[in-house]
């Protein structure tokens, strides 16, 4: 009984865990760029 909770919590664990990786890595929101002034000059 004790080993079925302890796998269901790894289970539990990997799944979060690359679902994070996942959300970090592939689903990158693109950012909007900040302008350098006023007048957004185009310098960075």
């Amino acid at each position: 009984m004790n080993t079925i909770i302890q796998n269901i919590l790894v289970f539990i664990t990997l799944v979060l865990a690359i679902s994070f990786l996942v959300k970090k890595f592939f689903w990158k929101k693109s950012k909007p760029k900040k302008a350098c002034g006023k007048d957004d000059c185009g310098c960075h």
